[in-house]
């Protein structure tokens, strides 16, 4: 049996990095082609199907749709202003209130990001059976669990390197 774990351990290891390397080269391509990061696309994205939606548009809500922290939010808004995709203006009526919308060239960005490496995932594993999804997330706690990584609280965005709702 020793022998024959050790091959199913070197199996287990090899399709952990091959899904850590495509997270990575499908972030590598986003910088390259794109400009942007993960989490930079997606609240971009959030920012222009919130605007399609409703007449204010937040930090608060986007780090909601995106599920990141609002701090982390914030920071992404922050570069996303200085590469003049996304403005923040104050409320008119209520001056506390701070809400984004994109600029023109945020707009046209928005019209033509391509699809993020987890809306496919998702997509994809929505198209499986319940009793395999199921089966899926238990592997992948287990996972997670030999890994001592059960009780690290992370965001579903993915995306190489720090984990990005810790705020890092």
């Amino acid at each position: 049996m020793g022998e024959r774990s050790g091959e199913y351990a070197d199996d287990v290891l090899r399709a952990i990095r091959r899904i850590v390397r495509r997270i990575s080269s499908h972030s590598h391509y986003l910088a390259r082609e794109v400009g942007l990061t993960v989490p930079q696309l997606l609240c971009l994205k959030a920012v222009g199907e919130l605007e399609q939606t409703q007449a204010e548009v937040t930090v608060a809500n986007v780090a909601d749709r995106v599920q990141l922290s609002a701090a982390t939010t914030s920071r992404i808004m922050d570069r996303l202003e200085r590469a003049d995709l996304v403005v923040r203006e104050r409320n008119s009526r209520d001056r506390r209130r701070v809400c984004l919308s994109l600029t023109p060239g945020g707009f046209e960005r928005f019209g033509t990001l391509p699809k993020p490496l987890q809306d496919r995932f998702v997509d994809r594993l929505d198209s499986l059976a319940e009793a395999e999804r199921v089966v899926i997330l238990e592997a992948l706690d287990k996972v997670a669990a030999l890994m001592d990584a059960e009780d690290i609280d992370a965001s579903p965005v993915l995306t190489p390197g720090e984990d990005v709702k810790s705020g890092t």
